[in-house]
């Protein structure tokens, strides 16, 4: 299954758009698949930094990111957003999967994009977005600034996902 997160309740048809992470790829209409959708419980702008141990990931890695934790998969966010975390309301639709296709440059993020327009099948609201995160066996963690773990994460062998960093305070 695929996803998209809006904090619109009423979108009825999603239509291509320009990305600015990917400025070079035409319009396209995004999706999640439901293994990383987790990535998308937050306010849409929120900047985050999802880090997770992957297939080529080294041992040292493991220990300097995760010897404290005891999950697989950490998320990191700025202070500056717990209150619009308890407070933004969000829906999740679910995507027809046809004319969708998986973006090969997001490596390990789990992006999906189509070129065309997209109706979704249905929207429902996602609820309680910090009880949706714990229930998902991740560490949510929360900083002042990102730019460190951001930048720790991008020189490891971690698997990872950078999100509206643009957002992050600098």
């Amino acid at each position: 299954m695929l996803f998209h997160f809006s904090e619109d309740p009423s979108i009825q048809v999603f239509k291509p758009r320009l990305s600015a992470s990917f400025p070079n790829l035409r319009p396209a209409v995004w999706a999640i698949d439901q293994e990383h959708s987790l990535h998308y419980y937050f306010p849409r702008d929120c900047p985050r930094v999802i880090y997770w141990k992957g297939e080529s990931t080294n041992a040292g890695d493991i220990e300097r990111f995760f010897s404290d934790s005891n999950t697989d998969k950490i998320i990191v966010i700025e202070n500056s957003w717990l209150e619009r975390m308890c407070s933004t309301k969000l829906y999740v639709y679910t995507l027809p999967e046809e004319s969708i296709d998986w973006f090969e440059e997001s490596k390990t993020a789990g992006y999906y994009v189509s070129h065309q327009e997209i109706v979704p099948l249905k929207v429902e609201l996602v609820g309680n977005l910090m009880e949706k995160i714990i229930k998902e066996n991740v560490e949510l963690r929360f900083t002042p600034n990102l730019l460190p773990i951001r930048n720790r994460v991008l020189s490891s062998t971690l698997d990872f996902s950078i999100i509206r960093f643009r957002n992050a305070v600098t």
